[in-house]
């Protein structure tokens, strides 16, 4: 399905990075993905973002939505369909506070969507996000400090390369109702900025349930905040294990 070109503001978007190791993450992966490594590791993580004047390209930003959302996010490889090597994220599951976006995952936004309630504490300085899904599923607590630069990561030698590895990554494939088709956006800025951030305490279901990943196969790496980033969403033609498809 194709889904409409969206506009609005990145008004926070933290994103919170574990190094995994491959074996781990591959089983999670559905076709035609592979694991991208980056230093030996596959690369997951959680994005926490508040989405501002959300709407259509081409209408006011006045008409536009804002929400509270969190992505799980991995960083993936394919083949394109001329054998050409492509690299993006996999993001199995999408949450919103926003029952508009999760009435209309799949059409007019990515990807099937959980409601879910969160709670978020904010300054110049600090932020702490929490959310939990109404059925129960998932649950996510974070609390970092602005730094002023990227404390010490097995994934990233600097700000630098941790951005731009970030930044390539720009296009994200959804999860949806049908196993085998992945809605497909790529995100587009002239905006692109990320501030290191110190990471007090983090809790994820997702991360920490040891069926999914054993001990010491998921660990916290960086976290890396952006704010006031002006956006635009591309959809893309939808992706399944055979290719391509409208």
């Amino acid at each position: 399905m194709r889904i409409p070109r969206l506009r609005g503001e990145i008004e926070r978007r933290l994103l919170v990075n574990y190094r995994v190791t491959p074996e781990a993450i591959a089983p999670l992966l559905p076709a035609p993905f592979r694991p991208q490594l980056h230093n030996g590791y596959a690369v997951a993580g959680i994005c926490l973002i508040r989405l501002g004047s959300l709407r259509p390209a081409g209408l006011p930003a006045v008409f536009g939505m804002r929400s509270e959302n969190a992505a799980h996010r991995i960083a993936v490889e394919w083949d394109g369909p001329d054998g050409d090597h492509r690299t993006g994220v996999w993001i199995p599951r999408r949450d919103s506070d926003s029952r508009l976006t999760v009435a209309l995952g799949g059409r007019a936004f990515p990807g099937e969507h959980h409601h879910a309630h969160f709670e978020v504490h904010e300054s110049d300085r600090r932020l702490r996000v929490a959310f939990a899904a109404d059925d129960g599923t998932a649950r996510v607590s974070v609390d970092v400090a602005v730094d002023e630069e990227l404390p010490e990561s097995l994934l990233f030698a600097s700000l630098a390369e941790a951005s731009a590895f970030f930044e390539q990554g720009a296009v994200g494939w959804s999860a949806t109702r049908d196993p085998v088709r992945h809605d497909g956006l790529r995100l587009r800025t002239t905006g692109w900025r990320v501030e290191p951030v110190q990471v007090r305490t983090v809790r994820s279901t997702f991360f920490e349930d040891p069926a999914r990943f054993p001990p010491g196969t998921a660990m916290l790496d960086n976290a890396l905040l952006m704010r006031r980033v002006p956006v635009d969403w591309e959809s893309l033609t939808s992706l399944s294990a055979t290719g391509p498809r409208g």
